[in-house]
């Protein structure tokens, strides 16, 4: 170990590395990520790396268990066989996954939803094709966002809505409106919108380009003082509802949804311990799931529907009325042997151990240029 680390860790070593789990980080590397000898893997912000033993579990559950499609359970009480008790089994899993789901945002089941979807793009499609758009709707976003996020203008734009970007200083809560150039003209709302008006801001919890860590008080401010930021009428009336992206910053400082409570929330749970792909999340506001609007049903989405007539009933639960045809359900299964993992370790210790990782590059490269 050369002087530089050594002094580093007298100083920072009770947050680096995690010097208080079962195992501190050189252990885990050479125990979890052995096939990483011999390279530097520099892309955690687009997908983290799954470990040994969480793949080990994966494996095992699913070689051992018998997982049936939770969308099928049989009617009648006094039937029982093997796939109506597989399919009870894994609706729990489900279950189970949705709150751990919740629980990693701190958010209670009484307020919020998880809605299970194929990832964090997919979730954010959701809200921008179910939100109640109207003639008078604003949507705004932070300049810092993923083009998934941006993607959402495109329903506000198709129906000559208002909407624009806003520029963030962070730790502060400073924002400016710059000029967005349009393809098409912006129609401003010809009349100004009411409190039944639902209006939309959406930013990421962090960049996923720059890696700033935005002041998730903006939830707070935009949802009960817009006006300490927005600026015009068309902009302080109506209803603002608050979109997190939190794909990123899920993985080292999730959003605290009892201090912030957000409207929406899109994670993606590769990006928080690299397996399952293909699998996200909308935790969604009780209350604001009562004002998105769904046009298409589908599998799964209703309890009955007749061909050859215009009837159907859609299901009641929140969940089951947004994920379309069946779950991913043995992808769901898998979670949580990767939310053992993070228990593992905890968030407060990865998201110190990232800080301080950070804070030692920055220092070597300091002592380089020395």
């Amino acid at each position: 170990m050369n002087t530089e680390k050594e002094a580093f860790l007298k100083e920072f070593g009770n947050d680096y590395g995690y010097p208080n789990a079962p195992f501190n980080i050189d252990q885990i590397t050479a125990s979890q990520f052995k096939r990483l000898d011999g390279l530097v893997y520099l892309d955690h912000a687009g997908s983290t790396l799954y470990s040994e033993s969480q793949m080990e579990a994966v494996l095992k559950d699913l070689t051992t268990s018998v997982y049936g499609n939770p969308r099928i359970l049989l009617c009648t009480i006094n039937l029982r066989n093997s796939q109506s008790d597989a399919s009870m089994a894994t609706c729990d899993i489900v279950r189970e996954a949705r709150q751990q789901v919740l629980n990693h945002c701190n958010a209670s089941p009484k307020d919020y939803k998880c809605i299970f979807t194929s990832g964090a793009t997919a979730a954010l499609k959701l809200v921008g094709e179910a939100f109640p758009w109207s003639s008078r709707s604003n949507f705004m976003y932070t300049m810092e966002n993923h083009n998934s996020v941006l993607g959402i203008r495109e329903y506000i734009d198709d129906a000559g809505h208002h909407g624009g970007g806003f520029r963030s200083t962070s730790p502060s809560i400073k924002v400016s409106q710059p000029l967005i150039q349009r393809r098409n003209q912006v129609r401003f709302p010809e009349e100004v919108p009411t409190g039944s008006t639902h209006n939309l801001f959406a930013f990421p919890s962090e960049c996923n380009f720059s890696g700033v860590r935005f002041n998730l008080d903006l939830v707070n401010i935009i949802k009960e003082d817009a006006e300490r930021i927005l600026t015009g009428p068309s902009m302080l009336k109506g209803c603002w509802m608050v979109l997190i992206d939190a794909a990123k910053g899920c993985a080292t400082k999730p959003p605290d949804l009892s201090k912030y409570p957000a409207d929406f929330v899109v994670i993606s749970f590769y990006k928080l311990f690299g397996y399952p792909t293909g699998l996200g999340a909308l935790i969604v506001r009780s209350e604001a799931a009562k004002i998105l609007k769904k046009t298409y049903f589908s599998g799964g989405t209703v309890a009955a529907s007749i061909a050859d007539i215009d009837f159907v009933k859609r299901r009641d639960g929140i969940e089951e009325q947004f994920e379309d045809g069946t779950i991913s359900f043995l992808s769901i299964a898998s979670i949580r042997h990767g939310f053992k993992l993070l228990n593992t370790l905890t968030i407060s210790a990865i998201s110190r151990y990232v800080k301080y990782e950070v804070l030692f590059d920055e220092l070597e490269k300091l002592s380089a240029e020395k």
